[in-house]
């Protein structure tokens, strides 16, 4: 019985171990379940009446697909489409119809297959911070993003276990022409990590160089790579009602493909939507299914994900806000909208700060407890955004990691087993004793809490001897040390210059005007 004891302690004990990685000690990669019940911030009535109601402007007021392939699909199966405009309206039984062949659960293929992820049912996902135009750090400040930028993002969410893959370019390399960014970025992206691949939306050539890179790294043709997924592509809604061409020819390839698109209107209340929450979730409703139901008629089964976006902005600027209680609860409705179709949800770890200070954090702090408990799969943005998404930031990433983790802890359940109740040490320590030297806390005294590795838990005294950092000032430490530690994960020789010869051949005709 005891050595029964000593093994269930050593595999507590490996599940909780932190594991120095990186140059700081951090929660040993694993998929993340959440398994608490969602929180509902509607009625099924109320969640009832946004279906219907976005069904209704689908169907009398249309929405703008501005591709003419694209309205092609959409009128051989069955859509109402405008021939003198881009406007095309659906019938709800289409839409319902057409979305019924969307997988509720899915799992994308990484080069590591340790790295793979699921996405729908109880999962959940953290994506780092993409498509800010500016970086910035406490030394050089706020600042257009550079490809050396953009690679120091790739390096800092390889090495963070609890960032299971990029969201995009993290920041955008503008340093890399326009036409041929995309090469460099996905093959440094390819290099730097072994995680899931993001490729983005923008044009056909833009696409098929991704599925060409893609195909290369896992050694399949475009037929095998279709069996199951292996990128993932965020498809913004143009709002309001509009789909435009190079988000559309994404979703031609990707979704013809069998990859993943992240269906995500950007209806912000007042702004590109109606000004009120319940109007903002018809319209970000609409959008997301109307689109959605496009990605089924170009390939019924493949996988897609409803991306819920819908925050406010400030009425007396017009600035976007994030982190605000609109956006908790219009992410925790669009969550249950989700479930409702049985399709994987997407939300963002969102703030408007300026600077990574506290209201950076507390506004972070709710997105992160909206997704959570509304069990939101796919976290975009979770680790580095700032400024309402215009720049990432290097220390807001740590800050987030150290939140990401303790979140992560939070998802597991309390244990009642009998070792667990701590009878005996309650009996061994009576009234006005205390648990310190307990064998029950001797043996777990290691691992019994989270660990945190940027929050300081000394005293005032012992703080201010041994320097009196602030937690930005930690952070900027800590993310330094990590790149400075950084190995690259392994990739096979013949595949990297497979990879480099595919982008130098690209870059003699990119083929992309801009």
């Amino acid at each position: 019985m005891a050595e029964q004891r000593s093994r269930a302690r050593d595999r507590a004990r490996g599940r909780a171990r932190s594991s120095d990685g990186g140059g700081f000690t951090q929660l040993p990669w694993r998929l993340l379940e959440n398994p608490y019940p969602p929180y509902q911030v509607m009625s099924d009535d109320e969640i009832e009446a946004i279906h219907q109601a976005s069904l209704k402007v689908v169907r009398d007021i249309g929405i703008h697909f501005m591709h003419p392939k694209a309205k092609e699909i959409l009128a051989a199966h069955g859509a109402d489409v405008d021939p003198g405009s881009d406007r095309v309206k659906m019938d709800p039984d289409l839409v319902m119809e057409s979305l019924s062949t969307a997988p509720a659960t899915f799992r994308v293929d990484s080069r590591n297959p340790e790295r793979s992820l699921d996405f729908g049912g109880r999962s959940l996902v953290f994506a780092s911070v993409g498509s800010a135009p500016y970086a910035s750090d406490m030394e050089r400040g706020r600042r257009v993003g550079s490809f050396a930028d953009y690679k120091d993002f790739l390096r800092l969410s390889q090495t963070a276990n609890i960032v299971h893959f990029c969201g995009g370019y993290p920041t955008e390399p503008t340093d890399l022409p326009p036409t041929t960014r995309h090469l460099d970025a996905l093959l440094a992206y390819a290099t730097l990590t072994d995680k899931v691949i993001p490729a983005y939306s923008l044009g056909r050539q833009r696409a098929e160089d991704a599925m060409d890179m893609v195909c290369i790294l896992f050694g399949q043709s475009r037929d095998e790579i279709g069996d199951s997924a292996k990128l993932i592509s965020i498809v913004n809604t143009s709002s309001p009602l509009r789909v435009d061409g190079p988000m559309l020819e994404g979703i031609m390839e990707f979704s013809a493909h069998g990859q993943v698109i992240c269906v995500t209107p950007f209806t912000l209340a007042g702004a590109m939507a109606p000004v009120t929450p319940a109007g903002a979730l018809v319209l970000q409703n609409a959008e997301a299914l109307a689109t959605m139901a496009f990605t089924q008629m170009v390939k019924p089964g493949a996988p897609v994900i409803y991306g819920g976006f819908t925050s406010n902005v400030d009425m007396k600027s017009g600035a976007p806000a994030f982190g605000t209680p609109e956006y908790v609860k219009c992410t925790l409705a669009g969550a249950q909208l989700a479930r409702r179709y049985k399709i994987p949800f997407r939300a963002s770890n969102a703030n408007a700060a300026n600077v990574p200070d506290a209201q950076a954090a507390w506004e972070s702090m709710m997105s992160l407890w909206s997704v959570v408990s509304g069990h939101t799969n796919f976290v975009m943005h979770a680790a580095g955004w700032m400024e309402g998404g215009l720049t990432a930031s290097f220390e807001k990433f740590m800050m987030d990691v150290e939140m990401l983790q303790a979140m992560s802890e939070v998802l597991r359940p309390i244990s009642t087993a009998d070792a667990d109740l701590g009878i005996d040490a309650i009996k061994d320590v009576g009234a006005g004793g205390h648990f310190f030297g307990t064998a029950h806390t001797l043996e777990r005294y290691e691992t019994a809490f989270y660990q945190p590795f940027l929050s300081d838990w000394r005293n005032f005294e012992s703080w201010a001897q041994a320097g009196g950092q602030t937690a930005l000032e930690r952070a900027n430490t800590l993310y330094k040390k990590v790149l400075a530690d950084f190995t690259p994960p392994p990739l096979d020789p013949a595949i990297g210059d497979e990879l480099a010869a595919f982008v130098a051949m690209r870059k003699e005709d990119p083929k992309i005007e801009i």
